[in-house]
Parts: C-alpha cells; structure tokens; sequence
C-alpha cells in the first residue's frame, strides 16, 4: 500500500466553499484539497453570474450576508489587486401578477425603495411600460468577481501550504485509529477531519464517510447570453429580476445574460441546458420587454443545491466523527463565502464564533435535520 498524504485537515471540493475554507484555515492547520475534475471551480463556482444581493434569502442568509459585506469590501489588496465588488443595482420589476408580490417586498426589504415604472424604464429602456405595473430598486447591489475571489484564495492557500489533487474523487472512506483514509485512485490521503465541500454531490460524499444524507437537491439553473440590443449600450443598467421569479437579466460585458429562473430537481452531473426550458423562460422574458430574441450567442447550465429549508449546511456531523459539512449554499454560495469560509474555520479550531455567526449556528448545524 502506497504511503498516505497525511493533513490535519481533508476538504473534498475544489469550489469557492473548499477554497475559501482552506485560505481561511490553512495558517494553523495543514490542509489538503481532493477535487473530482480536472480543474478547480468547475461545476457551481466557474458557472455562477453573481452579483452581491443584502436582500437576498431567508434571514439566515442574510446574517451571513452581513458578516461577508466587509469581508468583500475590505480585501486583501495583495491577493485581490482589483475590486471584488463593483457598483450595479437591482431593479424588480412586476407584472400586473406580480403587484401584490412586490409591494410585500417592498415592505419587508431593507434599502429598498419603490420607483415608479417611468423610473424603471429610463433605468433599463427596453422593458416595456405596457406590461411593468410597478417597481423596486436596490441601490446596494453589487457584481461580484467570482473568479477573482476563486483565484485569489486558492493563491492564499498555495502560499500557506495547502496542496490541491485534481482529477482526485474520493471513492472509499474509512475511519481508524483516529484519521479517515480515504483512497481515490490515485493517491491515499489521511487526515483525523473531512470537510464536505463537495457542492451537488454533498450527499453522495456522507453516503461514502457512513453519515446520513441530508436531503440536499442540486437544481438546474440556465442562463442565455444575448447580444446588446441594436441602438442600446446595456454596460451601465442594473440587474433586473421579475418579482415572481420567471426570468431575470444581467448585463455583462456588454451583452445580456438571461436566466429561466429554472428551478429543475436533478442527479449530481455536468449540467446542461434543456433547449425547451431555456425557451419559455426567454418568452416570459419577452413579453416584459419591447424586443425580440432573434439569437442566443451561447448558453450553459449549473447546478445551486439547497438543503430542505433553503438554508446552507455547517458544522460537524453527529454521527460520523471528525465529518465536516459545508454544503447547500444554493443559489448563495458565492455571497456567504466570506462568512462560511470565517464560521467553518472558526468551528474546526474549536473556538467561538463571532456573535452574529453565533446567533445562527443551530439553523445551520446538519443536526437540525435530525429526527
């Protein structure tokens, strides 16, 4: 039997979950990644058009949103040389359906104002006023540099010493003399904590360690990329999501990124689009706007896996020992990465959290799930 690579700490998952676990942890504890493909970021991470939303998930998402704010803007200039976060907005439009559903949002959001739809339009010129009944703008809303915040904490981990194993999927588990030994093919790794990071294939990775799945569900979600319309420069207009959630658009580099919203329950897997759901959620987009979708330039499909009540997995397993979960960031992985990254760290020093991520650790524990 070949010999072990041996760390105080294993993470399965090269994604920003992983990753940001690893810059945040790996200057008192040696840290080894396992990841699956050939390249890190590949599934939910490299496909994610984020953007920093105060307002957006349930109210333990936004806790966590709160503690990741400063994190963004208060980077490390030497790992971050540029921004994270640049200035875009959020605009939420609704139809005559959606009236009701945006007054609540209205009411219930912080930093959320309503404007009216001649506001919205000169916003964004080519939503139609005939069909926008009423509006609401976020001001606070900022992109995120996903790739930029990616990169940059996997060169944070390189340089404290983090080793990461690519094309490396962990295909037995078993736990003796205090450390799991996992094997993947390739290599043996030996390690007393595993961190689940392992994104859709969170619950396929307890199954193997001999803890109980949560009931985590990958949902596929689609994005078109569509050419600026002719005699419009897009470059400088807000995000701009139904209130319902039937499509949003996101400008980009001078083109369009248009989403579905889908929403659609599948096996962990390189996702790819359905044509036919990408297709009747670009004609709910059209009917909100006064063009035509005469070409898609490109499209693509990832996976965002949510744990049963939308909220993300932190914490050590109880049954399984010295197995971490780091799972189910859905649709806010990138957002809470700072915060996770921070709490997750904390946890497997075993010292006490800060009191905003202390106030929500029982509704992120994987115990909640517990009979």
């Amino acid at each position: 039997m070949t010999d072990a690579v041996e760390a105080d700490v294993l993470i399965i998952g090269a994604g920003i979950a992983g990753v940001g676990l690893a810059a945040a942890l790996a200057d008192t504890h040696k840290v080894v990644i396992i990841e699956r493909e050939s390249q890190a970021g590949y599934h939910s991470t490299g496909r994610s058009a984020a953007i920093f939303l105060p307002n957006y998930g349930n109210d333990v998402i936004r806790a966590l949103n709160k503690v990741s704010a400063p994190l963004f803007e208060n980077r490390e200039q030497d790992l971050f040389p540029t921004p994270l976060l640049t200035p875009r907005g959020c605009l939420t439009v609704a139809s005559e359906a959606g009236v009701d559903a945006c007054a609540e949002f209205i009411r219930n959001a912080v930093g959320v104002e309503a404007i009216s739809v001649d506001q919205a339009v000169g916003m964004v010129p080519i939503l139609d006023p005939a069909q926008i009944k009423a509006a609401a703008f976020q001001r606070d809303a900022q992109d995120i540099d996903v790739n930029a915040l990616h990169q940059g904490w996997l060169r944070k981990a390189g340089r404290l010493g983090v080793k990461l194993f690519l094309d490396s999927e962990a295909v037995t588990a078993e736990y003796r003399s205090s450390a799991w030994d996992v094997e993947t093919g390739k290599a043996r790794f030996r390690a007393p904590i595993v961190v689940n990071a392992s994104g859709a294939w969170a619950d396929v990775i307890a199954r193997l360690f001999g803890a109980r799945p949560l009931g985590l569900t990958p949902l596929r979600r689609s994005i078109a990329v569509l050419p600026a319309p002719e005699g419009h420069d897009p470059r400088n207009w807000p995000l701009v999501d139904d209130v319902n959630e039937d499509w949003y658009l996101k400008p980009d580099g001078g083109r369009l990124y248009v989403s579905p919203c889908d929403e659609v329950p599948v096996e962990p897997h390189d996702a790819y689009v359905d044509d036919m759901v990408l297709a009747e959620g670009l004609y709910r987009f059209e009917q909100a706007v006064t063009i035509s979708v005469d070409r898609v330039e490109r499209s693509w499909a990832g996976l965002r896996t949510f744990a049963p009540d939308r909220t993300p997995v932190a914490g050590f397993d109880r049954q399984a020992k010295g197995f971490f979960w780091l799972a189910a960031q859905g649709g806010y992985g990138i957002q809470t990465s700072p915060a996770l990254s921070k709490l997750a760290a904390t946890l497997i020093r075993g010292e006490q959290p800060e009191p905003a991520l202390e106030a929500i650790l029982d509704r992120l524990s994987p115990s909640r799930f517990d009979a």
